[in-house]
This record gives structure tokens, sequence and C-alpha cells, in this order.
């Protein structure tokens, strides 16, 4: 009678113990199924964060950031379920897996850089449309710095982080090294400083300074790229070897500003309008914060007529890239030579 007892007791742990492997197994089965949807998609965001804008012999390397496929996104959400879900705000829902995939509303026409610094698709943004993309980031950038629930700092406004919507509206995009300033709180320094070359305010790149004030700075570079189709880093004019900064300076100086217009222009645009937007962009790289206006000065001067200051000296008037120049910094930790900064390494 007990070795029955005993037996029948061994079956039924043997039992559950086969019971409970296969379940597991099948559970890691499911969610291996489910992980080898967007497993190649990440793979590629690893490549993409690693590979340089510019490889060997100048090649260039296709940048662009993969497109998650329907099914990629709803195994990674279990479906949508409402198991997973952790809550909804003002950029949508969150759902917690053990894996980090940011999504955001699809932009059909990409990101602002695909158009300006291309000859062929640059001709598709005439100037009202470079003008619109031109005050609709002055206002989303002025949402961020004032009107925001809390005060934020991009620290990474370029070209290629204005996304372009169906309709040419302009969306700023890539927070990942954006940082929030508590109530009265107006700067903030770090010791390594993070972002992409050609855009950075001077004291940030040399002090680890940042404030709303880096990112006019930065908004002004952005709005010569879009007044000249010419990129800040690696500028180049037969007529002199200066930045475009100081290119735009100098021609600003000889009363020749309409020469910093894209060759690419259309008989659409309207001088005054141009030289106003230059005079802003002037306005905002000045060397010292405090000579900057704040977003919500320029997105008035950009809509307005009334008489504008006199811009002071620009900030890095001279300055060419340490990749050009053939020097180094051990202060200024960013990826200057490919334009893709730390912020794609950790998304929050």
């Amino acid at each position: 009678m007990k070795i029955a007892v005993i037996t029948t007791a061994t079956i039924f742990v043997v039992l559950g113990i086969l019971v409970a492997s296969y379940c597991l197994w099948k559970s890691k089965a499911k969610c291996a199924a489910h992980l080898k949807v967007y497993f190649p998609v990440l793979d590629r965001m690893q490549n993409y964060r690693k590979n340089d804008h510019e490889i060997d012999g100048g090649q260039k390397e296709d940048l662009e950031l993969p497109h998650f496929e329907f099914t990629a996104v709803a195994n990674a959400t279990n479906n949508f379920s409402i198991n997973n879900k952790l809550g909804e705000g003002g950029y949508g829902p969150v759902y917690g897996r053990e894996e980090k995939m940011l999504i955001y509303e699809y932009m059909p026409n990409r990101s602002l850089d695909s158009f300006i610094f291309d000859q062929t698709k640059g001709k598709l943004l005439d100037w009202s449309r470079r003008f619109n993309i031109i005050c609709g980031t002055a206002r989303g950038l002025l949402y961020l710095h004032q009107d925001s629930r809390w005060r934020i700092v991009h620290r990474d406004l370029k070209a290629s982080n204005v996304l372009l919507d169906n309709d040419m509206n302009p969306k700023i995009s890539d927070f990942g090294l954006a940082r929030m300033f508590v109530a009265g709180q107006t700067e903030g320094e770090t010791s390594k400083v993070i972002g992409t070359y050609g855009y950075m305010a001077p004291e940030y790149a040399t002090d680890g300074l940042f404030s709303v004030k880096s990112d006019v700075f930065s908004f002004g570079i952005l709005l010569l790229e879009i007044i000249s189709g010419k990129k800040s880093r690696g500028f180049y004019h037969p007529d002199d070897s200066q930045s475009l900064i100081g290119h735009a300076w100098r021609l600003w100086n000889e009363g020749k500003t309409l020469e910093l217009i894209d060759s690419l222009r259309d008989e659409s645009y309207k001088p005054s309008e141009v030289m106003r937007c230059i005079h802003v962009s002037l306005l905002c790289v000045q060397q010292h914060p405090d000579d900057r206006p704040c977003m919500a000065s320029v997105v008035w001067m950009l809509g307005g007529e009334s008489a504008l200051p006199k811009p002071k000296e620009p900030g890095f008037l001279n300055h060419r890239s340490p990749h050009e120049a053939g020097l180094t910094s051990s202060k200024v930790g960013l990826s200057s030579t490919n334009e893709i900064t730390a912020s794609l390494l950790e998304p929050r």
C-alpha cells in the first residue's frame, strides 16, 4: 500500500514538472516569436547609431531611421494589451516591456535636412514653405521654453531633428539630450558636453553651460541653413575660408545680405522678409548669451515689421570644425563626424 502511494505521488510530481517545463517552454517560444519581429529593427538601429555619416573614401552612408511595421508594434505591446499599458499622456500611450522603443507620429516627409541640403528636393521648398518652417520651429521652441509645464532646453536642435508632416509643418523631435529646469532655474552645467558640432553655442561647447539661450543660438544656425541651403558643419565658400556664421556676417557688413539665400531660390521670395530672417539669425548667434533674444522675441520679430537692433559680433566667427582643422578636443564629447548625438543611445 505504501509503495503504491509513493509511486502515485512520484508520478504526479514528475507529471507536474513536465507540465511546468512545457508551459515554460511555450511561454519562452511565444516571447521569442514576439521579439523576432522587431529584434532586426533594433539591430538596424544599433548599426545606425554606430555608422558614420561619412565613411572612408567620402562615401555617404544611408542614415535613415528604420520604420516600425505595425506587427512589430503590436507584438511589442502584446497586441496593445491593457495589461501592458502603463498610462497615457499628451504624447500618447506608454506600454511596459523589457525592450525600449520610442515611436513618433509618422512624418511622410522625414526631416528638414533631407530637403534643404538636397539640390533636387530643395526645389520643393519655395520661400513661402521655408518661412513657414522657420516660424513653426520658432513657435515650437517657444513652447518648450515658456509655455510648457516645465521649462525645457532641447540642447540638440538641428535640421535632422525637425520633422516635416504631410503639409510641411515642422515638428521638433529627439529629446534625448533635453533638460528640464525647475522653477527659477535659468541655466545648467555639465562636465561632459554632448551634442552636434556646428549647432552648439560657444558657452556650451567650451564651458558646458547651457540655457534657453543655447537653444536660441542653435535656432540661429538652423535659420542660416534654411536660408542658404548650406550645412553649418563643413561649410565652404570660394570667396572666403570662414564658417557659415562668418560668411553671413561678412555679407551683412558688406551690404550683400541677399547673396546668402539658397541658389535654388524662386522668384516668389520677398527680399524684405529674407533680410529680416537673416537679421534675426545674426541676433540669435551673438557671442554672449545675454545679447541673444529669447524665443518669444524671436517669434515676435519674425512676424513683425518693427525696426530690429543691430547684431553684435557672432560666436564662432572664424571657427572651423576640429575635423577640418585637424584638431581634437578632450572637452567636447560629441559625434562631430556624423551629426548623430548620444541621445540615440538611450531613448527616454
